[in-house]
């Protein structure tokens, strides 16, 4: 997979219930062995599988479970390649992630200044 696999495909907007779409990320990440296989990705242009395996204390078939879940969030992409699986992390889907954070912050600020 070339990093220009791993570009957004679309402007990926703001969406009508952010509050699901936190909580189906914050779900996805729930996990340190997924938060894990994100880090590994975002420091790498593509991976496979096999090679995330490698990295990890873990079967095959757990792994490929945690990046099914990662991918049905959005986060990571994955393609196939021949018999391989070729996985990068979605950038474009962790700014939407942050923004949905940072709104949800925001909101929260004018509470949390009462406090102090």
């Amino acid at each position: 997979m070339t990093p220009a696999a791993c570009e957004p495909e679309r402007e990926v907007a703001l969406p009508a219930d952010a509050d699901l779409e936190i909580a189906l990320l914050a779900k996805a990440l729930g996990n340190p062995v997924r938060v894990r296989i994100l880090r590994m990705l975002l420091g790498r242009d593509a991976c496979y599988c096999g090679q995330i395996v490698d990295e990890l204390p873990l079967a095959q078939a757990t792994v490929s479970q945690h990046l099914k879940v990662l991918k049905d969030a959005g986060l990571v992409r994955g393609e196939i390649e021949g018999p391989r699986v070729c996985y990068c992390a979605n950038r474009e889907r962790l700014r939407q992630l942050g923004g949905l954070v940072d709104h949800l912050a925001a909101a929260a600020a004018p509470a949390l200044e009462e406090v102090a």
